[in-house]
């Protein structure tokens, strides 16, 4: 194994060590410590995840893989998520996290992680070009591989403006949006083969090393890492809600925002790490796919928790649920309609970044749904510039990609 990721797991080992001892021996210093500990083990079990989960491509092909895929890197947010909602079925109160965290998740992959990674990847474009005297690239190529993916997620985002109508998210409507991924999931499994594997970072080293020792250390780091994420995840969430009253600050607001930061920094790395080698459309990819995982495995899981917590057949959404719901499902919209043309440009970026940091001055119910608003008329109006591109992303869910379509892009990043 070489050096290098031999001294990154020992370190995450270590990170994770303090908050696996106090779990063991059942204590709990103070709720701040307790955020502190057990916060940081979840991303430093992230890291060991997602250098797991890229490199066990190497060796492993076809739609099982890519479900396993799926479930294994996004546990860290599910395994917090979904105890909020087990939470709820015998205590109400907590009903309002589960909502609070995924929709806080799902905003922050569009609003910080989709502007960051094209960003990052037009730079390193713009410096190649200036050193060969060629344009400055303006956009981000997608390939048309990428159809599949926007196609799910305009589904979907089309389908969450059900959840606020209903003000509540039924376990007949998750078991669709359950079935929804699944279609997904035959699909891409579906999808023939590019042949270009490319990994970065640490998952680079354990794709480089001999076949039996890769799997082996592939199979232990998912154990490993499988085990604190879930010996963690508990004690986190009761600290985030301990933590926001021992520090005086609202603790819908800790759940919504510092939780997803802990489980996506991994996600958001290897992406940057992508943009950074040139693979814009490839690190974009990936974030698309997390949120078509977030609007139907994770969104579906949650009545289901509920009711195995002890709740109703339905999770309860209240009035500031309903209106975080509205304002996520159209920033979805808002991010489906500037890529459906397949071009993601600098100033989209921009813009969605923007949009992302206004909603935190924007706290009144009246402001929230106005911004809401505005994201669906920018939507409304992207989607007409780009009508011609609809129908194509629409019909690519339920057919069949040809080996073209999978193809590198030729053009990546262009002028």
């Amino acid at each position: 194994m070489p050096p290098q990721l031999v001294r990154r797991i020992l370190l995450c080992l270590g990170i994770a060590a303090p908050a696996m001892t106090l779990r063991i021996l059942g204590l709990s210093p103070n709720p701040v410590l307790d955020l502190a500990l057990f916060g940081a083990a979840v991303v430093a079990a992230s890291f060991l995840l997602a250098w797991a989960a890229e490199a066990a491509q190497k060796d492993i092909s076809g739609a099982l893989a890519i479900a396993l895929l799926a479930l294994i890197a996004v546990l860290p947010e599910y395994a917090v998520d979904l105890f909020y909602a087990f939470k709820s079925g015998s205590d109400p109160a907590y009903a309002q996290f589960a909502a609070a965290n995924m929709t806080g998740s799902n905003r922050l992959l569009l609003g910080f992680g989709w502007p960051l990674v094209v960003l990052v990847a037009l730079a390193v474009a713009r410096r190649s070009a200036r050193r060969l005297g060629a344009p400055k690239p303006t956009f981000l190529q997608l390939p048309r591989a990428s159809r599949l993916d926007i196609g799910f997620l305009a589904i979907l985002a089309v389908v969450a403006f059900a959840i606020p109508l209903m003000g509540q998210i039924p376990s007949w409507f998750g078991l669709a949006l359950i079935m929804v991924f699944a279609l997904y999931l035959w699909q891409a499994g579906r999808a023939p083969d590019d042949g270009h594997d490319e990994f970065v970072g640490m998952a680079a080293h354990i794709a480089e090393m001999p076949q039996t020792r890769r799997r082996i250390t592939v199979i232990a780091l998912f154990a490993v890492s499988a085990i604190v994420i879930v010996m963690a995840a508990e004690p986190f969430a009761e600290s985030l809600v301990a933590s926001g009253s021992a520090l005086g600050i609202d603790s819908y607001f800790l759940v919504q925002w510092l939780a997803p930061l802990a489980s996506e920094a991994p996600e958001f790395i290897i992406a940057v790490l992508f943009a950074m080698r040139g693979m814009g459309a490839a690190a974009i990819g990936t974030l698309i796919a997390s949120k078509i995982n977030q609007w139907s495995l994770l969104v579906g899981s949650l009545p289901l928790a509920h009711w195995m917590g002890g709740g109703g057949s339905s999770l309860p959404l209240d009035g500031r649920q309903i209106e975080e719901f509205v304002l996520t499902a159209s920033q979805t919209m808002m991010g489906v309609a500037i890529i459906v043309a397949l071009r993601f440009h600098r100033s989209a970026a921009f813009a969605l970044a923007g949009v992302f940091v206004l909603q935190f001055f924007v706290t009144d119910t009246t402001g929230r749904y106005v911004l809401s608003a505005t994201q669906m008329l920018v939507a409304i109006v992207m989607l007409f510039i780009n009508r011609r591109h609809i129908l194509p992303a629409l019909r690519a869910p339920f057919g069949r990609m040809k080996k073209r379509d999978v193809a590198p892009s030729t053009e990546k990043i262009s002028a």
